[in-house]
């Protein structure tokens, strides 16, 4: 195959080859994971579900591999207030459609005909984009940056309030991913410090308010429920029977070197073993040792983020990819954290490894942008390189 695949895979080949690992342990563990699930659903064809999660894997890859191969990192800047507005809509129609569907009960996703996807998933990418858009327009003075700030907050604010409709905790990851992001853009600790305290109190007056608010009033009693079951412990837990105890019950099964590939015991009684509690299979199946492997491929993929954004010569490419980098590991820390009882359950899947469609392909993309910024810094050291070397030539000449 002299066509090259490595011809393909541009950008930072240490990035390709963690998710080439990630990619091996999706497919071993949503294997494992979802015997159950396809005993109840599939008629038993345990082969189902893993053939699924190939192939939105596989499309995954090909939506990486275009995007660093075709579309220009400029293109995103120049289509930000575009993205936003459709985005918005997207979650808009799904809040109406949830409303007046008997079906559905969220409002997460959006069907449109035979398809359905998770305006929230793409909201993540779009609020990163649109906030690097004004960020690094605005870098010259102080009036400059306060104007970005209020831009991005109006913006986090229709975004992160729409999404806590139907997933609070997906909301405030994005706004403090958000948050961070406007930190490093150099944006006034004093307006950051207003916002700490603004989002403080709306939590606490949700939480002190929600047993006044009216049942299915959005996600209101979940949060304030599962804020309560962290602190002072869920009741249901004395019998074992909540997801978490069956989660550290499978990292205590685990131990250090696990039970082995498909050895899981513990995913037979868990309802979301294959997505948001998926780490702790892999800790039972593959130990510690696995676990602690997979947060070192999460690590390794934030410190080549880190090295993308500082070898980035234009603010634009370096904030968006510092957004999108945050979000990403944030979200897989957060799920892990979830898993080993640090935190309250959020219901956050783990990046590229849980089973799924939309969270798969959405975060193709994201990883398909950083990878582009990678591929242009690339591009732009080679083009330093020639010029160093035709500057020499004219010097010698």
């Amino acid at each position: 195959m002299n066509f090259s695949i490595r011809k393909l895979l541009k950008g930072d080949r240490i990035i390709w080859i963690v998710l080439f690992f990630l990619t091996l342990i999706s497919m071993l563990v949503v294997y494992s994971a979802t015997g159950r699930l396809a005993y109840r659903n599939v008629g038993g064809n345990t082969a189902h579900y893993v053939i699924r999660q190939a192939i939105f894997i596989l499309m995954g890859f090909g939506i990486m591999i275009i995007l660093v191969n075709v579309v220009p990192v400029k293109l995103y800047a120049s289509i930000a207030n575009l993205l936003l507005i459709i985005v918005i809509i997207f979650m808009v129609l799904a809040v109406f459609q949830n409303i007046f569907s008997v079906e559905k009960v969220t409002s997460r996703s959006l069907d449109i005909g035979p398809f359905s996807f998770q305006p929230g998933e793409m909201a993540k990418i779009v609020i990163v984009i649109f906030s690097a858009k004004i960020l690094s327009e605005r870098q010259e003075s102080r009036e400059e940056l306060k104007n970005a700030f209020f831009k991005i907050i109006i913006a986090s604010f229709i975004i992160c309030g729409i999404i806590m409709i139907g997933n609070a905790s997906t909301a405030i990851m994005i706004f403090g991913c958000i948050w961070v992001l406007m930190y490093i853009g150099r944006v006034p600790l004093k307006f950051l410090g207003l916002t700490v305290l603004f989002g403080v109190l709306l939590i606490g007056s949700v939480y002190l308010t929600a047993d006044y608010f009216p049942a299915g009033f959005g996600r209101v009693h979940t949060v304030k429920e599962r804020i309560d079951n962290f602190v002072h412990g869920d009741d249901d837990s004395k019998n074992g029977t909540t997801q978490l105890e069956y989660a550290k019950l499978a990292i205590y099964e685990g131990g250090f070197t696990g039970n082995g590939p498909g050895s899981s015991e513990v995913s037979n009684y868990m309802e979301d073993n294959y997505n948001d509690f998926i780490f702790s299979i892999i800790v039972e199946e593959y130990g510690l040792i696995g676990g602690f492997f997979l947060l070192f491929l999460y690590l390794v993929l934030f410190y080549r983020g880190v090295v993308i954004v500082r070898r980035s010569n234009r603010t634009f490419p370096a904030f968006m990819a510092t957004g999108l980098i945050l979000i990403l590991v944030f979200q897989a820390m957060i799920h892990m954290a979830v898993n080993v009882g640090l935190g309250p359950v959020t219901g956050q899947p783990l990046p590229w490894v849980s089973m799924g469609g939309t969270s798969i392909l959405f975060t193709s993309v994201s990883l398909g942008i950083l990878l582009s910024v990678s591929y242009q810094n690339q591009q732009n050291d080679e083009k330093e390189k020639g010029k160093v070397v035709e500057t020499k030539k004219k010097i010698e000449g």
